[in-house]
């Protein structure tokens, strides 16, 4: 043979034998082996606790939403008695004789139960006849127009001032047509603070006619950011004297204390004295 192909089959063995074929692989299965029996297994995942069983618990969600249907009945009952009574429809009703009125049938028996002994004896709109029906309870009783005068009337007099108009809003049916009637009878005052109306009497004994020239002067002296002390101090250097509080001050009456009346000696009169000359003596008889 040619020695080149000799040479040439002697490599090729050579390169044959240095590469790895079945016995490697071999070695390399028995090394996972021994890493899988060396490594100890990871324990298992724990599972996620199980939710708690809500049958006996309180579900929070329903109750909320319980709570607030019940106050939503109340309020639509509250709205429709206010809003009869305003426009003079001012009759007893009982509970079912409301819930129909309301469309509000499909209440349960513990809702009713409910306004009957909690809701409504407690609600300080709402008035229970002793027959068991309902009505509003208005903050003035006030029929009329007639009755709201007489009652601005009564508080000028006593010196109680105003009502508020929306306590006569509620109280007089059929406010609106009443308080044209009276415009001239009332005024209308607002507070600086919450800008809310008070109604007044018009006493119109009480007015006073004043010169237009005098109320332009007395409107142009600013007194925003001037205190009472200031203004008597400014009035003393003008020379005016500042008017003092003339209130009706009371006076502690001062109790007297009552005279010691001496104690007279009552003397015992003696028998006969004035005729001790004249007695007789008729033991010696």
């Amino acid at each position: 043979m040619d020695p080149a192909l000799l040479r040439e089959r002697e490599l090729f063995k050579l390169k044959a034998s240095a590469i790895p074929v079945v016995e490697k692989r071999q070695k390399d299965d028995s090394n996972k082996d021994e890493f899988k029996k060396k490594s100890k297994p990871l324990p298992p995942m724990p599972r996620p606790p199980s939710p708690p069983n809500t049958s006996n618990s309180m579900n929070y969600k329903t109750f909320g939403q319980s709570s607030q249907y019940k106050f939503g009945v109340l309020t639509k009952i509250v709205k429709y008695i206010k809003g009869s009574h305003q426009n003079g429809d001012d009759h007893p009703l009982t509970l079912d004789e409301l819930l129909d009125e309301t469309n509000q049938l499909d209440v349960g028996s513990k809702v009713k139960s409910w306004l009957e002994t909690e809701a409504l004896p407690s609600n300080p709109k709402i008035e229970r006849t002793p027959d068991g029906k309902y009505l509003f309870k208005p903050p003035y009783r006030l029929k009329d127009r007639k009755a709201l005068l007489k009652l601005l009337k009564q508080q000028d007099l006593k010196g109680l001032g105003g009502i508020m108009l929306d306590d006569v809003q509620e109280s007089l049916p059929n406010c609106e047509k009443a308080l044209k009637q009276l415009q001239n009878e009332i005024l209308y005052v607002s507070r600086p603070g919450d800008k809310k109306k008070v109604i007044f009497y018009n006493d119109k004994s009480a007015t006073i006619d004043i010169n237009e020239e005098f109320k332009k002067m007395w409107r142009s002296i600013a007194v925003d950011n001037m205190d009472d002390e200031k203004i008597e101090e400014h009035l003393e250097k003008q020379g005016i004297s500042s008017m003092q509080d003339n209130g009706v001050k009371k006076v502690n009456h001062v109790k007297r204390k009552k005279p010691v009346t001496k104690k007279r000696i009552y003397k015992r009169p003696r028998d006969n004295e004035h005729l001790k000359n004249v007695l007789e003596d008729y033991d010696t008889l």
